[in-house]
């Protein structure tokens, strides 16, 4: 279901395994540097298991992602631009004799350990919320998933950085889980999920805790988010910018990036974290839809699914929506405001702006492009609300360092800005963009980051 790597040589031979990586469509010295981890974590893994169960392990690449338009739109039933990128998770696996799954984080050198049962009870606060809440959701979907397995990790993935690490570490847990319990084989699975497309709104379902199809929800792990990030996880295409529509998950349209550009990112050092006070932030945009969809359901009588799909009856819905909000039965203006704040973002942002700048970019106007992406991050300023200084000022300083475009992505609340730049001037641009920041916030010297990437492939077996 996944795209599969046919790697049959040994481990030990990274040059083998980077070429092949490469041709996948990593850059050379990324694919060089993943077939590295991979031999690191091999070790890893063989000091963990002993000597007699030493089978050729299964192998992942899980991809973070790009958010590079649709903010906030996916859990409204709207579509997003997105693209993977080159930084991910390099997973390898062995079945166990039992039911305990063993996680290894190779790089912190930390491990969690758990039963892969239906009534686990995960660790919200510690990462290792993310695989026991995998585990907790298949043992309750796939009553015949009862083998555990050690799973051993490395990721180059910034935390909690906007580029869904967290979500990351989710697919590669559930790939792992499903490849060593034969889950695709499961009539309950088939009968469920029969796409790549399919597997990424049930993923996105066990991070929000909803039901999909017939394979009931669970509690999550306390995000009301969407199915996005493991869309563009799963779905992306290398040198392309895809586009997907949501509730259900459908593809769009694949934009070719431009062959003389790049993405340049900026991790601001504001850690963009899904948990206590910021994931109750996040969640905040995700409840004022619901309540938009509430109201209109239940002054019209009209029992439409999802925000994008009122919005999609025209113009007449759209006045009488937003008479809806602002007659009904509301304590306080200031929800009022909310509200309709809340649904001209998304108008402005998934009717407008992003149907605009995928014209652009696939005509190769750039300049346009920009524009349009400018009012992206204008918007999530000014009706989302979900921007800090640190964003708003990496956006605006991308463009005066020479950017085509550039904009804050993921959750918000903090994390990073992705910039659209020329490819011979990569490192250059870097440079200037990396220097203004620290100009302008000193306090993030050491913590900031700078990367490159190239629009990567999605999450793939090895093997």
């Amino acid at each position: 279901m996944i795209d599969r790597l046919p790697w049959t040589g040994p481990w030990n031979d990274a040059a083998a395994l980077g070429e092949e990586l490469s041709k996948a469509g990593l850059r050379k010295t990324v694919a060089a540097t993943k077939a590295e981890v991979f031999q690191k974590i091999l070790e890893v893994l063989d000091e963990t298991i002993p000597a007699g169960g030493r089978e050729r392990p299964v192998a992942f690449l899980v991809p973070g992602r790009i958010e590079v338009l649709g903010k906030h739109t996916d859990y409204a039933g709207g579509r997003s631009l997105v693209a993977a990128t080159e930084q991910g998770f390099c997973v390898l696996a062995r079945p166990r004799g039992d039911r305990l799954v063993q996680v290894i984080d190779a790089a912190r050198n930390e491990t969690a350990a758990f039963e892969l049962d239906a009534d686990l009870t995960p660790s919200p606060g510690h990462w290792s919320n993310y695989p026991m809440t995998v585990a907790r959701r298949v043992a309750r979907n796939f009553p015949n998933a009862r083998r555990g397995a050690t799973i051993v990790f490395e990721s180059d993935l910034p935390a909690a950085a906007g580029m869904s690490s967290s979500s990351a570490l989710m697919v590669a847990i559930f790939l792992a889980l499903a490849e060593i319990n034969h889950l695709m084989d499961e009539d309950s699975f088939r009968a469920n999920i029969q796409s790549r497309t399919d597997l990424a709104g049930y993923l996105g379902t066990i991070e929000n805790g909803q039901t999909f199809g017939n394979l009931e929800g669970d509690r999550g792990v306390g995000t009301f988010g969407g199915s996005e990030d493991h869309t563009a996880m799963l779905c992306s295409l290398p040198g392309r910018i895809v586009q997907y529509a949501y509730c259900p998950v459908r593809f769009e349209k694949a934009i070719p990036l431009p062959s003389h550009c790049t993405f340049a990112l900026a991790v601001s050092g504001v850690a963009a974290e899904k948990t206590g006070a910021a994931m109750e932030k996040y969640n905040a945009a995700s409840r004022l839809v619901a309540a938009i969809v509430e109201r209109w359901r239940k002054n019209t009588g009209n029992l439409d699914p999802t925000l994008a799909s009122i919005v999609a009856r025209g113009d007449e819905a759209l006045r009488r929506l937003r008479d809806v909000l602002s007659a009904g039965e509301i304590s306080h203006a200031a929800d009022t405001a909310a509200l309709n704040r809340r649904l001209q973002h998304f108008v402005e942002e998934n009717e407008r702006i992003l149907p605009s700048a995928a014209r652009a970019i696939e005509q190769g106007d750039l300049g346009s492009f920009g524009r349009w992406v400018g009012e992206s991050q204008r918007a999530a300023e000014e009706l989302l609300g979900n921007q800090i200084p640190e964003t708003s000022f990496l956006a605006r300083s991308a463009l005066d360092c020479g950017a085509f475009a550039a904009s804050a992505f993921g959750a918000g609340f903090g994390g990073s800005v992705w910039a659209l730049v020329p490819l011979d001037q990569v490192e250059a641009f870097v440079d200037r963009w990396s220097q203004a920041y620290r100009s302008r916030f000193p306090r993030w010297e050491g913590v900031a980051r700078f990367l490159q990437t190239g629009a990567g492939p999605a999450a793939m077996r090895i093997g």
